[in-house]
């Protein structure tokens, strides 16, 4: 990251941590956000050569989080290379994503193993996005559910192993992606959950008393809802409807509209609500690239305009962007921009305990901060107070 300079952001409709002030200034310096407050009480002796920027009424939010992504612009974490990091440091904040948790995939050892150590010396060096941790996703899951992951290189639950590999990663593993009903007794579980780590049930077979099982033992989130695991039945509501009934679950979302239809979408957000949801894009290689051939964890997958596929026709990730899976939740009956902050910062940023940092706009957290219109598109993206993207001039934005 290169060196910031101060930046004063006025006349905003900024979305406080508490309430939303119409019209309101954010003064940035360092990194982070040093003060909060209404246009009419501009700060006093602002330091030489900071940066005004009038907002002309835009809402000031707090960046994007996502926390499951693989890869984009031709890079994927699984590269285990700092050029495929960077490359997606630096092409996230486009679509407002400040902080993301490089995820793995189902594979060898050796190549989960690299991925983990080049992750934990990436995070020491740092990018314009800002890689807060690892989401090891697998290959503790069920090969029913298995999905886009690699069939043969799935295993049962170990500590050992995952004791080696949160060791290699510099304790950076903050989510792991498994199927609860590997771990009859909850040890593993347990386990993992008393090391504060997000345990996320997912490319599961769990029905709904399996779940509720697995958030005795210490579960508290699903991975990508209704992709991977058992739907609604009426005879049992399996691991959809445990992600609605189970107050202490948060659930991902891929809201593309392919992984979950619209309809879905608006089913789920009425039973679930902003308060206990994380807008995810699970993003592979090709986002923000043509459509054409492309490589998952090994596997060959076609992408179109909107759709990454394996050979036999599984979804194989997604090409979505986390502004445009805001934009589509944005569109759905009742939620509203306060909602969305939730969805993608607040919510992410609680998971895995990092709120005391980022996920608002607060002074003395870190200046991840956008500016949207009405509709979310972006015109400003700042990355721990580093202009990272402008877009348009549109509203006559300088």
């Amino acid at each position: 990251m290169k060196e910031t300079s101060p930046v004063l952001i006025k006349n905003a409709k900024v979305y406080t941590e508490t309430t939303v002030i119409e019209s309101g200034n954010v003064f940035m310096d360092e990194g982070k956000i040093v003060s909060v407050h209404p246009s009419d009480e501009m700060p006093s002796n602002l330091p030489e050569g900071t940066q005004i920027i009038d907002a002309k009424g835009l809402a000031a939010i707090p960046g994007f989080i996502d926390g499951h992504i693989h890869g984009a612009n031709g890079a994927d974490v699984m590269d285990a290379t700092e050029a495929a990091l960077d490359t997606m440091a630096s092409v996230l904040p486009k679509e407002g994503t400040t902080s993301f948790l490089a995820t793995t995939i189902t594979q060898a050892p050796e190549q989960i193993e690299a991925a983990l150590i080049n992750v934990r010396d990436y995070m020491n060096k740092g990018g314009q996005a800002e890689v807060i941790g690892v989401h090891l996703e697998g290959p503790f899951i069920e090969k029913k559910k298995a999905g886009a992951q690699p069939l043969q290189h799935i295993k049962d639950p170990d500590e050992a192993l995952f004791d080696r590999w949160q060791e290699l990663s510099g304790e950076k593993i903050k989510t792991i992606t498994m199927a609860p009903e590997l771990d009859p007794d909850g040890s593993f579980i347990k386990k993992l959950a008393a090391e504060g780590i997000n345990v996320s049930a997912g490319h599961t077979d769990a029905n709904y008393s399996l779940m509720q099982q697995a958030v005795k033992h210490g579960v508290r989130q699903v991975t990508h809802l209704c992709n991977a695991m058992n739907g609604i039945h009426h005879r049992d509501i399996g691991a959809v409807g445990a992600a609605m009934e189970l107050e202490e679950l948060r659930a991902e979302l891929i809201a593309d509209g392919i992984h979950v239809v619209p309809e879905m979408l608006q089913l789920i957000y009425r039973n679930i609500g902003s308060e206990r949801l994380l807008l995810i894009t699970d993003a592979m290689r090709a986002k923000c690239l043509p459509a054409g051939e492309y490589e998952l964890g090994g596997q060959p997958v076609h992408v179109s305009s909107d759709r990454a596929l394996l050979d036999n026709g599984t979804l194989a990730g997604s090409i979505l962007k986390m502004q445009e899976g805001a934009q589509n939740m944005l569109r759905l009956t009742d939620v509203s921009m306060k909602n969305i902050v939730e969805m993608t910062a607040v919510n992410p940023a609680k998971q895995i305990n990092i709120y005391d940092r980022k996920g608002s706009i607060t002074p003395g957290k870190d200046a991840d901060v956008l500016l949207v219109d009405e509709h979310l598109d972006i015109k400003y993206t700042f990355c721990r107070g580093i202009i990272a993207f402008k877009g348009d001039k549109q509203n006559g934005i300088d």
